[in-house]
């Protein structure tokens, strides 16, 4: 045979050798499956300009092929879960709390009632609100002890074993009833009204004397869970350093590492939130809630802690869209002019302040509506009650009041026999306007867009 094909073949079996023994070698991994799609790029002509060009959200690939990894699909090694046990009752002395049959139960790492926190307290407007209730229950939605287990089965059937002694006592459900001197204090001594705001323009009581016509009515909300479709969720852990991190479904991060370092009683640079993706917010997610509980539950047990709450949790502990009830008078010419109008609202807050305030404040500014009002009074409080508590959700108080002005307008106009559109117009914000707080209003376009939609709609031939 010939020596140079001898040399080609040795070295043929030598490659081969070697890519086995670095076959070998290498972990067992399995083959990659790829996706079957494929992602699209625009011509090269179309990538510079974006009006009118199709806009990809980066997150919708992983969201189409279901690899969006949300807190409940996290693990960590070592991870046991907590649970929380909730009051059951809206209001109540707290006399004793027994543990003990619950730290018995079989995986059962460790408990935490309201008394081991360090600062038991929180919320982002008044720190009224304890993580654990630990004398006081004003809702039963209030947590009362946590335990952490090896799986969240063990840790709800601990839940059961826990024995907590109450002393009931009368509660307040009515906000119209709260604000009464000789209503059921929830956060005693304090009064239950306990934010308010006035907004004066003008003269109203000239502008009543001035009409040719007074309306009345009065307009109610109803409490509005979020309901999304993750509920909150959160993973503590610590490490060497005495450094807490926490994978969290928080949409205001910032805020949470604030109220963290505030609730443990430690130097804010030591916090760390990681924000995962969130499986829908709508303003439910806007401020802690069990997040110092895992910690301190991980710190006890020196192994990561995930909270998932159950669709229970979430209705009965998790901040709700605030009711209002709102009292609207409104003085009239008889060509459909506003005249003068006064508006009462009443923020049924629930058993914590939250952003109750912010919203009364907003409701407020906005509840004369999109219309020009030389004279205008409104007084706005923010009542507690003895339930959910109420906090931010979309719109932070303008549904609320919109829903109750423009039915006001409505009723208005049938009584007047004029067109719904037309008192619209009459009365709607034009250039340079005033607002209720005396702001020059520009760009305003509202009367455009009444006629554009009325137009689109069939608004006229609809009517005949």
């Amino acid at each position: 045979m010939d020596e140079k094909v001898k040399v080609a073949e040795r070295e043929t079996t030598l490659e081969f050798v070697r890519e086995a023994d670095e076959a070998l070698r290498l972990p067992a991994v399995p083959e990659k499956i790829q996706f079957p799609l494929e992602t699209k790029t625009a011509e090269a002509r179309e990538q510079t300009p974006a009006v009118g060009q199709r806009a990809t959200r980066p997150d919708g690939r992983l969201h189409g092929l279901g690899q969006t990894k949300y807190i409940d699909d996290m693990a960590f090694p070592g991870m046991i879960h907590a649970k929380i046990k909730r009051a059951g009752i809206a209001a109540a002395r707290i006399k004793s709390i027994d543990l003990s049959e619950a730290e018995k139960m079989p995986g059962v790492m460790a408990t935490l009632i309201g008394k081991e926190i360090p600062v038991n307290s929180f919320g982002p407007s008044y720190q009224d609100q304890p993580l654990l209730a630990d004398d006081i229950v004003r809702h039963a939605g209030d947590g009362v002890a946590a335990v952490a287990a090896v799986t969240e089965q063990q840790a709800l059937y601990a839940l059961e074993k826990i024995k907590v002694e109450y002393e009931p006592v009368k509660p307040i459900f009515d906000p119209l009833e709260a604000m009464k001197d000789d209503a059921p204090r929830v956060h005693e001594p304090n009064s239950n009204v306990y934010s308010s705001k006035t907004i004066k323009k003008g003269d109203v009581e000239k502008g009543f004397a001035e009409s040719d016509h007074i309306f009345e009515g009065t307009f109610s909300t109803q409490m509005v869970e979020h309901v999304p479709m993750e509920p909150h969720a959160s993973i503590a852990e610590w490490d060497a350093n005495e450094r807490i991190t926490l994978h969290s479904s928080l949409g205001r991060i910032t805020l949470g590492r604030s109220d963290m370092s505030r609730v443990l009683d430690m130097p804010i640079n030591r916090i760390r939130i990681i924000a995962t993706i969130v499986g829908g917010n709508f303003g439910g997610k806007n401020e802690i809630t069990q997040e110092p509980i895992l910690a301190l539950l991980a710190k006890k047990t020196g192994r990561p802690v995930k909270g998932v709450y159950t669709r229970e949790d979430e209705f009965i502990s998790s901040t709700t869209r605030h009711p209002f009830v709102m009292e609207y008078k409104t003085g009239m010419s008889k060509e459909g002019k506003i005249m003068a109008r006064r508006v009462h609202l009443i923020c049924d807050g629930g058993a914590y302040c939250s952003w109750s305030e912010t919203t009364l404040g907003k409701a407020c500014i906005l509840s004369a509506g999109p219309y020009n009002i030389e004279n205008l009074h409104v007084d706005a409080y923010a009542v507690y009650t003895n339930k959910t508590m109420t906090g931010a959700m979309r719109g932070f108080g303008a549904p609320q009041v919109c829903f109750a002005y423009e039915s006001h307008m409505d009723d208005m106009a049938k009584e007047l026999r004029i067109d719904p559109l037309e008192i619209r117009l009459i009365n709607a914000f034009h250039e340079g306007s005033l607002s209720p707080t005396g702001q020059v209003l520009e760009s305003v376009v509202v009367k455009d867009s009444l006629l554009m939609a009325t137009e689109r709609f069939g608004w006229k031939e609809w009517k005949k």
